[in-house]
């Protein structure tokens, strides 16, 4: 599990995991950033209290390095990527393990089901559950099990993650992507499980929101850069949105001075279709979702900040890289990076 700045969902994400009822022994790594909220005290007091919990330092905060160190750190033989910000169900590792003998898979994944403490929080949640908001991953939905892409966390042999090369420490997003593109690369099998299931919790403000989303979304576009047209085709509607967005407004400014007459006039106003469309699904979603008036109302908004961040973020990443890009959504203006 690495962790930075989780101080307010460490407790009942650790609780999750050393309450996994399996047959074999068990340990939970904490790879510990450099927090600054109190995370590091509680993650020591909580080892303090359970001998299964040990602690790994990750100076450099990077989640895939963390994650090699805390794997080269473990015991054995099965790897159950967790973390901070979610809770693992009941039975969770149980049918996990059984889905990796049963089908033969080198990772396995499952369901990742959004939830929210505050309005905002659900409506943020209500989002990533919807095929609008995230949709295509086969874990934002409810596909039948089967052969995937990739897998939410994941459940996986150690032997397969060294023999190719663990995670690669020079992508800060999308690692996982990545990973399970090597791990089919190499003839293993990645599996989609629907019984597995992970408690998500999103960001708790817009602002936050909106900075994951433009660092998701960038480095999408530097694994489009890296890897091509092995990227689903999904990954390109945000920035088509983007740049949609961005023709409509200069479209819009010629019509304002009369820049465009006649048949060109007429012509322009024809770009303004999808976008209304689009305006139209985001509300109909959000009066349709269910939930208090004011989650409605976020819902609405944080649908396009999602898909206008990541698409802002991709195009960001294809034409100039991802190089540094550090998703800050979960630092404060005091955590130390390298």
């Amino acid at each position: 599990m690495p962790v930075l700045n989780e101080r307010d969902y460490l407790e009942n994400a650790v609780a999750t995991v050393l309450s996994q009822e399996v047959a074999e022994p068990l340990e939970l790594i904490l790879a510990l950033g450099p927090s600054r909220d109190g995370t590091t005290a509680l993650a020591e007091r909580i080892a303090a209290r359970d001998p299964r919990v040990r602690l790994v330092a990750n100076p450099a905060a990077d989640i895939p390095v963390g994650l090699n160190l805390a794997i080269r750190a473990a015991q054995y033989e099965t790897i159950v990527r967790v973390d901070a910000h979610s809770e693992l169900d009941p039975g969770y590792t149980r049918q996990a393990l059984a889905t990796l003998r049963r089908v033969g898979a080198a990772n396995v994944g499952g369901v990742m089901r959004a939830d929210g403490r505050t309005a905002f929080q659900r409506a943020v949640a209500r989002a990533y559950n919807s095929r609008i908001g995230l949709g295509g991953g086969a874990y934002h939905g409810g596909a039948e099990e089967g052969p995937a892409e990739s897998a939410y966390l994941g459940v996986m042999r150690r032997r397969v993650l060294e023999d190719v090369g663990m995670f690669d420490e020079s992508i800060r997003r999308g690692e996982d992507w990545e990973l399970n593109l090597r791990i089919r690369a190499a003839g293993y099998r990645v599996w989609f499980d629907p019984k597995l299931a992970v408690t998500y919790w999103p960001r708790e403000s817009w602002v936050r929101l909106v900075r994951q989303f433009i660092a998701t979304g960038t480095w999408r576009g530097e694994l489009v850069r890296r890897f091509g047209r092995r990227n689903s085709l999904r990954f390109f509607a945000p920035p088509a949105l983007v740049i949609l967005v961005a023709v409509a407004a200069v479209v819009a400014v010629l019509h304002a001075v009369g820049a465009l007459p006649g048949a060109a006039g007429i012509l322009a106003w024809t770009l303004y279709a999808p976008l209304v469309a689009y305006a139209a699904i985001v509300l109909f979603v959000a009066v349709t979702s269910g939930g208090s008036l004011r989650e409605r109302i976020w819902l609405a908004a944080v649908v396009p900040s999602m898909h206008l961040a990541w698409g802002l973020g991709f195009i960001g990443g294809l034409t100039r890289g991802a190089k540094h890009t550090v998703d800050t959504s979960r630092l404060d203006r005091n955590t130390p990076l390298p």
